[in-house]
């Protein structure tokens, strides 16, 4: 079966032959994608004349509706993407839930903030500022949607949630969305857009998706485009110095590449409840998609009288993940979603190993439970022992985008603050300590090079919403090597497809225009 793409309210199949989608665990041909012979400068302005202009005739109240019926479909037809995310991603139940579910929950959290917002069309900023002695002649700040197209680029492993959790402030703002799938993974976002589409949900031109090569896309970005990407550093620097994005001064949001860290506080020894919690996340966020998120952990750093205790009782509990076909029992974990994922991820373990010791996992003498290991794209929980972090290089450079982890111990703060920064910007790091002291004094070390950091003590207990777990109303984005890249963090997303200027007039002028505004602190609160 070949996937058609959906641009200019139309369902058009590729040209070409397209590039099949594999099961990971068998190897079995499913559907087939591509993006050939598409009129992609068409799309783009379809989608700005006719969608962007059908969004901004409505509310925020009203978009927000719209969200929330996309919300009750997506549920409605929850079991048919759990199905699609094990056929073409090897995902465990629990692995389709992190993705689905999350992009259902994502999608009512907007539809909350939405609906609060009513009539509303555009945003007011701040006090007017006057500019004249009589007080006739003042300046106000203004928030508008920009004319232009959101263009999302994603990655392969959240085909649910990267679109979505775009979307809703996209759509939410009153830009309308042109989706490019990774490859790979495609079939479950176009599988949405197609019951959104056959739903009649949204305006004509409101949703397109391009499956397949992204060809000539960027080509025929202008201005009040944004781009939105997620992949490697490389593709990054591509998207941001592509002519056209240059030329018209396109916004690009990047989230890119991201080593990681989980610490432990020198308070936390074995058998504290903060030991205990770290090792257990560690172990969730090792195992989880696979390991297969832009947020895992990569490093953790731990005191060194601990670091051997840690790393045991992390290898301890990964022994008795069982990894194979998530359709058989018993299965925690499934395949990477690609044998070339596969390939990347046993060459990245290859490489830490010339720094690190193998403490558990590797490729070798693995047999993945109900499937043929040679068949799939299997890798076991992989856990490493760099001894000498101060002088190691790769462990803080390469990201090996799988079920691997490299435990560093630490001699002092001083240390630990520098091996930590060597990750030259990530998206988030989490801290297990009740050592107040320590732990401002870290956060205050390394802030400026992470997007989130998580505290857990003994006092947050199990009730944190987990290191890889990027929550709606918390920015999502990290620096330097990560991206530099800002989304969700609530309403404040909607700033991304908005755009500001000052009205200069009469207080009479202001007044008028600012009617039916809502206030521009409600994104940034």
């Amino acid at each position: 079966m070949r996937l058609p793409n959906y641009i200019c309210d139309r369902w058009i199949e590729s040209a070409g032959e397209g590039v099949a989608l594999s099961n990971p665990v068998s190897g079995e041909r499913l559907v087939s994608v591509g993006s050939d012979g598409l009129d992609l400068a068409a799309a783009l302005a379809h989608a700005r004349q006719v969608g962007g202009t059908a969004l901004r005739q409505l509310s925020h109240g009203e978009r927000a509706g719209l969200l929330a019926r996309i919300a009750e479909l997506l549920a409605e037809k929850r079991a048919d993407y759990f199905d699609i995310s094990r056929r073409n991603s090897g995902a465990t139940e629990a692995d389709a839930g992190f993705d689905v579910d999350g992009a259902i929950y994502t999608l009512k959290s907007y539809v909350r903030s939405g609906k609060a917002l009513g009539d509303t069309r555009g945003w007011v900023e701040g006090a007017r500022v006057p500019l004249s002695k009589e007080g006739n002649f003042v300046g106000q700040h203004f928030l508008v949607p920009q004319q232009g197209v959101a263009i999302f680029i994603n990655a392969f492993n959240f085909p649910a949630w990267a679109l979505w959790e775009k979307a809703a402030p996209a759509l939410l703002a009153g830009m309308p969305v042109v989706v490019k799938p990774a490859t790979p993974t495609a079939w479950l976002a176009q599988r949405m857009v197609a019951d959104v589409v056959e739903a009649g949900i949204l305006p004509a031109g409101a949703l397109s998706i391009v499956c397949g090569g992204a060809r000539d896309l960027l080509d025929h970005v202008r201005e009040g485009d944004v781009v939105s990407f997620t992949g490697s550093a490389d593709t990054a620097r591509r998207v941001r110095t592509h002519p056209a994005v240059v030329e018209h001064s396109v916004r690009v949001n990047v989230e890119a590449d991201s080593v990681n860290s989980a610490v432990l506080g020198p308070d936390a020894a074995p058998g504290s409840a903060e030991f205990d919690l770290a090792v257990r996340e560690v172990v969730r966020e090792m195992t989880i998609k696979s390991g297969q998120k832009c947020t895992a952990i990569r490093r953790v750093f731990v005191p060194a009288a601990h670091a051997h205790a840690l790393a045991d009782a992390v290898a301890s509990k990964l022994g008795r993940i069982t990894v194979g076909d998530p359709a058989a029992e018993g299965v925690r974990m499934g395949p990477l979603v690609s044998r070339a994922q596969q390939l990347a991820a046993l060459e990245g373990i290859a490489t830490l190993r010339t720094e690190c010791e193998l403490l558990c996992g590797g490729p070798e003498n693995f047999a993945p439970v109900g499937a043929t290991a040679g068949a799939g794209a299997f890798v076991p929980p992989t856990l490493l022992f760099c001894a000498d972090g101060e002088r190691a290089e790769v462990v803080h450079q390469v990201e090996v985008f799988g079920p691997v982890a490299t435990v560093i111990p630490y001699a002092d703060a001083a240390s630990l603050v520098r091996m930590v920064r060597r990750g030259e910007g990530s998206l988030v790091a989490s801290v297990y300590s009740s050592d107040a002291a320590f732990t401002d004094a870290l956060v205050a070390d390394i802030a400026d090079l992470h997007g989130r950091l998580m505290v857990v003590d003994a006092a947050v207990g199990s009730a944190h919403t987990g290191h890889g777990n990027a929550m709606p109303t918390c920015l999502h984005g990290g620096p330097g090597r990560a991206g530099g890249g800002e989304e969700l963090g609530g309403m404040r997303a909607l700033g991304l497809y908005l755009r500001r200027h000052v009205v200069q007039g009469s207080p009479e002028r202001i007044a008028a225009l600012a009617e039916g505004c809502a206030d521009a602190a409600t994104l940034w609160a």
